[in-house]
């Protein structure tokens, strides 16, 4: 995997860029006014994505300057029967905007689901955030106006646990 385009040049992950994973993670939190929800650490980050391999990250480069990161995993269709690829975050550095980066990170998560057989690659999209789905549209994606996100967590989801 890797793809060129110029300047850019996007390449897995390593160990190594936890600190900077993180450093991404922080940017976009700040983008989307969620950074007093951010409680990873890069520890978090290295464990969960290096030796649980519970996701996996790509990063994009311009001149060797770290421009996007892409974090994603497998998900699973039991309509479908196979796996497919689910992104939970993609983020350009502004600095970096406008610049057709953040079309190459999808079109190597393109790449990466084809080559594993995945038939779908899916991601959310803050209902707030109309430039990020106008420019997903301009891609051919669609937007799944029949399904609603439910979440349990924190205290909610431990109480459920345990709940007989």
């Amino acid at each position: 995997m890797g793809s060129n385009t110029n300047r850019l040049s996007i390449r897995p992950a390593q160990e190594k860029d936890a600190e900077l994973i993180l450093s991404f993670i922080r940017e976009l939190a700040v983008y989307e006014t969620m950074e007093d929800q951010i409680t990873a650490t890069a520890e978090d980050l290295r464990r969960s994505i290096f030796e649980k391999r519970q996701s996996e990250v790509i990063i994009g480069w311009i001149d060797h300057q770290p421009a996007a990161f892409a974090l994603y995993f497998y998900n699973f269709s039991t309509f479908l029967g196979k796996a497919n690829l689910f992104l939970d975050d993609l983020y350009v550095k502004e600095e970096f905007r406008g610049q057709g980066i953040g079309r190459a990170m999808l079109q190597c998560l393109s790449q990466i689901a084809v080559k594993n057989s995945c038939e779908r690659l899916d991601w959310l999209c803050l209902d707030w955030n109309l430039a990020a789905a106008g420019f997903y549209k301009g891609l051919g994606a669609q937007i799944l106006d029949d399904r609603r996100v439910f979440r349990l967590s924190g205290e909610r989801l431990a109480a459920f646990a345990a709940s007989e």
